[in-house]
């Protein structure tokens, strides 16, 4: 079975994090939340405070198939700050695992290389930062082990093409008749 982190920030969007997390459970999925903040809790970027699964000085990193960046502000900018988020990414780029990232969040994939010669989406007014991407407006861009999405209003689209990823379409099917999702 596959497991896949997602990265928290404070700043973050909630509904971008939390909502891919509740999706990819749906699917019976292994996912864990990381903090970036060496606590448990963080609080979002419209102050709702939450508590994560681990902090990222606890994580076997090699344990995991994929990585998921939420985005927000200034949770965006505090996940591209951090030397070890960025290096994770690098690092599961380069061996082929799944990157993911949605609204601004997709800005730290391109000041980190990993886009270029990509298909990218991201938060209007972020094209410019998808550093080597071709940018697209849909709503979900997959291209290869990359995972890109627009904002809050495409949190389920997201999580649901994350999911595809390792399942097949009866899965996807089967969350979205839970979801009531069309």
């Amino acid at each position: 079975m596959s497991k896949l982190g997602i990265f928290m920030a404070d700043g973050c969007e909630e509904i971008e994090g939390l909502a891919v997390v509740d999706v990819v459970r749906r699917a019976k999925m292994d996912i864990v939340t990381i903090s970036i903040n060496k606590t448990n809790t963080i609080t979002g970027s419209h102050n709702i405070t939450f508590l994560t699964d681990t902090v990222f000085e606890d994580v076997d990193f090699k344990e995991l198939d994929g990585i998921i960046l939420p985005g927000g502000m200034p949770g965006t900018l505090n996940l591209g700050k951090h030397s070890g988020v960025v290096s994770i990414i690098k690092e599961f780029a380069t061996a082929g695992k799944l990157v993911c990232a949605i609204c601004a969040a997709p800005s730290v994939l391109g000041a980190a290389g990993i886009l270029e010669g990509k298909k990218a989406t991201c938060h209007p007014g972020f094209e410019e930062k998808l550093t080597g991407a071709s940018h697209f407006t849909d709503n979900v861009v997959t291209d290869g082990n990359i995972i890109t999405s627009r904002g809050m209003g495409t949190a389920i689209d997201f999580g649901l093409a994350i999911v595809g990823y390792f399942n097949d379409s009866s899965v996807i099917d089967d969350v979205k008749q839970h979801l009531i999702y069309k």
